[in-house]
């Protein structure tokens, strides 16, 4: 042993914490200026707007706002979760099936160009399908905007003493300023235990506050006045020339002093003290297959609302913080370096931009990511989707959809680690309800058992593949979509859990099993035909191809699939022949290919690739999020994956928000800090915005949550099953820029909550607490220090001497 351990178990009050959290940095985004209300959108979703992106984000899973905080008008630019076109459509094509050997012949002959002309033609889906990602009118559909909560105020004279700002510790935001003498102050929340949004506005001055309140939306709208509030409504656009989703949003003021009045197209206040504005909205959509309908929405927005209005503001404030900071609370992260508070965020972030090395910025879009991911993602809400919940046009980027080649695994990467498990349980329940339209995929475009979705799904159940076979054709989607399961299993050992969504594995595995093929010059068994997401390569034939058999992507999704099914078996005493025939299949995969350069293999056989710094590393999901190649275990492996990601960045890679956030990852499993902080430095400096939304470009959430996700991977991670017992890695890719730094709270898999301290670039103090009792050992910089088996909620401390 290189150094002297004091090495002790002991009993810790769940309170204790290394550091208390009053002693780092406040985690607030603030800034001098607004966000400019008068700036009109743009009119194409897939450009970015300025001023939007300076606006900040509230949200509590099912309500989105984006505050802007302007002065003459301020605008709130609203989300409903399921303000979505479209609805549900038979988009399966049983052509599919009858060409499927077909083209499977084709490709193990090499005959590339007839097998990709072929499944071009039959191995897609009946009908307009995304609608090429702008589905808003076609069935496939898009998220929407709710629409505008507009607030002219009659005062337009200028102003001074400037600030807003959202503090990521209460969820709560701010503006306040000076103008003719009087300080004005709005603070704005949005409850998830009262289902409303609230704008508390106050003033220095009796009588100062006047203004004039407006909803609207770009289209499928009208407002009306019903018992005091101003009431927006509509429906939305089928994609079959009707309508389909219903919708409806209330705002109500409760002010002190003053008048109030409410027209159908406006709500009045005149000379109050003080005003507490509430809204709320809802749709009729409910997560139930075939119909996706059901909701009561007129009558829950009328319940919210009067049952708000009878709250007082330190009420309601006071649930959505006992609410909201349990969860934000639970983990803190301190990196050193400059804490000075006095440098708005928009300049910290240029100056990063400039080349310059920020460690508070880097711990607040850690927290930032775990902030968003709770705002967008509650238990009982839908998922996080591209755009989290926040979203101004009608028409989304790629429909604002869940895209399941790598787009929403990322939203939830940090769910686990960052201790936001539960903000993870919208994911399961998107995954339950696509069993049912997913086993009629299988059954209509395969002739197959099981279940299965490929690269996009919606609210809507659609499962099918897409109208393009070179992106659509990704069948690995349910198997990487499963993965969560099983993670979620490891961290939380929930055996409730894990025996309601044995289903949801069990079709999965049977899908698979039907779909896999035995390569006749391998005799091992492939997937395909099947695209490595998004990337192509040069055939031998000449032509540009995409479809392949037994691409690695596929290969190492399928078998970390079977092997979390043969561990969830395990673990609920389950040995049928179901488990001994996926054993077996596993068993006879075939593996991930290192090529003659030493790279990991992308796909089966060593094709020129079309573009060498392409976004998608899909075929490194052994590294990550997968656990089949890592250091410990299988180091060849891992130096060959390593090659890939050098080859990549080389050649342009990682230029993508979400691609250069999954390489923070891919480097940190790699143990390789410098080339994780590059990474991370990559995203700071091309892909943030001024609110800190990342960008693909255009905005999508993705990257926020894989940074955050990113920077817990740098700090521990627990993916290696050993002799066992579960690894715990302290510190394994910390950079030499943050020489000192603590974190608490992060967690592990085997049920692991851990906070370390560190300092001159050495650990000096772990506090590893065991939720389920599990056997752990623990590496640190390249040894094992101890292995060890605590009871439940024991603590087990080491520090240096």
């Amino acid at each position: 042993m290189k150094r002297t351990l004091l090495l002790f178990l002991a009993l810790v009050c769940p309170a204790a914490r290394i550091v208390a959290a009053d002693d780092g940095p406040k985690m607030k985004l603030w800034y001098q200026s607004p966000a400019n209300a008068a700036v009109k959108d743009g009119t194409d979703a897939w450009t970015d707007d300025v001023e939007w992106l300076k606006a900040l984000p509230l949200g509590n899973g099912s309500l989105g706002a984006m505050v802007f905080g302007d002065v003459p008008i301020e605008r709130i630019q609203l989300n409903e979760e399921t303000m979505w076109s479209g609805s549900p459509q038979h988009s399966d094509n049983p052509v599919a099936a009858e060409n499927l050997q077909r083209i499977r012949q084709l490709l193990f002959e090499g005959r590339y160009r007839e097998a990709t002309e072929l499944t071009n033609r039959t191995q897609v889906c009946t009908g307009a399908g995304s609608g090429s990602g702008n589905g808003k009118d076609v069935p496939y559909g898009s998220f929407q905007t709710l629409g505008d909560l507009w607030i002219d105020f009659d005062c337009k004279d200028e102003y001074t003493d400037y600030y807003r700002d959202l503090d990521l510790e209460t969820a709560v935001a701010t503006v306040s300023y000076t103008q003719d003498g009087v300080r004005y102050r709005r603070e704005i929340f949005v409850s998830r235990p009262d289902q409303v949004m609230v704008v508390r506005m106050t003033a220095d001055r009796r009588g100062a506050l006047s203004f004039t309140c407006r909803m609207t939306r770009p289209e499928r709208f009208t407002t009306s006045c019903e018992d005091g509030q101003l009431v927006m409504s509509g429906a939305l656009n089928d994609g079959h020339g009707g309508s389909n989703l219903r919708y409806m949003a209330r705002l109500k003021a409760v002010t002190r002093g003053g008048e109030t009045s409410c027209t159908d197209d406006a709500l009045r206040v005149s000379g109050a003290d003080e005003v507490i504005l509430l809204l709320v909205a809802s749709t009729d959509y409910r997560l139930d297959y075939p119909l996706y309908k059901g909701r009561d929405y007129v009558n829950i927005t009328r319940r919210a609302i009067e049952q708000a209005g009878h709250k007082s503001y330190t009420s309601l404030l006071k649930a959505h913080l006992k609410e909201y900071e349990p969860y934000f609370d639970r983990v803190s992260l301190r990196l050193g370096g400059d804490e000075s508070q006095d440098i708005p965020t928009d300049e910290r972030l240029e100056r990063v931009k400039q080349g310059a090395d920020d460690e508070h910025l880097c711990e607040l879009m850690f927290q930032y990511g775990r902030y968003l991911l709770i705002a967008s993602s509650r238990p009982g809400t839908m998922p996080a989707n591209l755009q989290g919940i926040w979203e101004k046009y009608v028409q989304s980027p790629c429909n604002g959809d869940y895209h399941t080649n790598v787009n929403i695994q990322m939203n939830y990467w940090p769910a686990e680690v960052a201790n936001l498990s539960e903000c993870q349980l919208p994911l399961f329940d998107l995954i339950a309800s696509l069993v049912k339209p997913g086993h009629e995929t299988a059954r209509v475009q395969y002739g197959m058992r099981g279940w299965v979705v490929h690269p996009i799904t919606n609210i809507w159940g659609y499962t099918s593949p897409g109208e393009s076979s070179s992106w659509g054709m990704h069948p690995g989607g349910t198997g990487w979509l499963c993965q969560h399961i099983c993670e979620h299993y490891r961290f939380t050992g929930d055996k409730d859990f894990l025996q309601r969504m044995y289903p949801v594995l069990k079709g999965a595995v049977e899908f698979y099993l039907d779909w896999l093929t035995v390569d006749p010059r391998s005799g091992k068994l492939v997937s395909g035909p099947a695209a490595s997401p998004e990337n192509s390569f040069v055939a031998p034939d000449g032509s540009r191809a995409q479809i392949s058999m037994g691409p690695t992507h596929d290969q190492q999704v399928i078998w970390q699939l079977f092997d979390d099914f043969g561990m969830a078996s395990r673990e609920l005493g389950i040995d049928d022949d179901l488990v001994h025939r996926v054993a077996a299949a596993k068993a006879n995969l075939a593996p991930t290919k290192i090529g003659h350069d030493g790279r990991i293999m992308e796909w089966a056989e060593e094709f020129e690739e079309v573009e060498p710094g392409h976004r998608h590393i899909s075929h490194l999901f052994a590294v990550h999020p997968g656990a089949q190649i890592n250091m410990l275990q299988t180091p060849e492996l891992a130096a060959a994956a390593g090659k890939s990601m050098d080859y990549r960045i080389a050649h342009g890679g990682g230029h993508t928000g979400w691609s250069s956030a999954w390489l923070i990852i891919q480097y940190a499993r790699l143990l390789r800090g410098e080339q994780a902080k590059g990474s991370l430095d990559t995203v700071l400096r091309r892909c943030v915005m001024p609110n800190l939304f990342t960008q693909h470009p255009p905005f999508q959430m993705d990257a926020n949550f894989g940074t955050t996700a990113g920077i817990a991977e740098m700090l521990l991670q627990s993916h290696v099953y050993d002799n066992g017992a579960y690894v715990l890695q302290l510190l394994p890719a910390v950079p030499a820029a943050w020489p000192d730094g603590e974190f608490t709270g992060l967690k592990a898999r085997g049920g692991f909550e851990v906070s370390a301290r560190w300092q001159a670039g050495r650990m000096v103090d772990l506090r590893v607490k065991s939720l389920l009792g599990n056997d752990f050992r623990v590496w640190y910089d390249g040894d094992y220090i101890a292995s060890e088996k605590i009871g439940r909620g024991k603590t087990w401390v080491w520090r240096s001497r």
